[in-house]
């Protein structure tokens, strides 16, 4: 994806998360429903899902009286733009002042420094 996707409001990153937890598209409303925390009645989850459809998130397909979706967003590319636009928008683009404010006790264990410590040398999944 070139461009930065625009952020989602909960309700509608819950939807996307289920359909991105799904292997088969187009998924239908069951299949996306039950992937959901919360017990949405079909309206619910029809306005959402027409709401990505909206935005580009989803591509929305007639099939026969039902409906599939596809999601036209990467997780990957929604997690990586998202994240970095949380680290512009409350910490400036600074990475230590996001670890501060996540570790404001300075105690990481011996696994966490390890995993920042291979991430920084690029041995991530070594």
């Amino acid at each position: 994806m070139k461009e930065e996707p625009n952020r989602l409001p909960d309700a509608e990153l819950e939807v996307m998360q289920a359909l991105w937890a799904l292997e088969d598209y187009p998924a239908h409303t069951g299949e996306i429903a039950a992937g959901l925390h919360r017990d949405w009645k079909a309206p619910t989850l029809l306005k959402l899902l027409s709401r990505l459809e909206e935005r580009g998130f989803v591509k929305g397909e007639k099939e026969g009286r039902a409906n599939g979706y596809t999601p036209l967003v990467a997780r990957e590319d929604y997690v990586q733009a998202a994240s970095r636009s949380f680290l512009e928008r409350l910490h400036g683009g600074s990475l230590p002042s996001l670890v501060a404010a996540l570790c404001p006790d300075g105690k990481l264990t011996e696994e966490d420094l390890a995993a920042l410590r291979a991430l920084l040398d690029g041995k991530e999944g070594d």
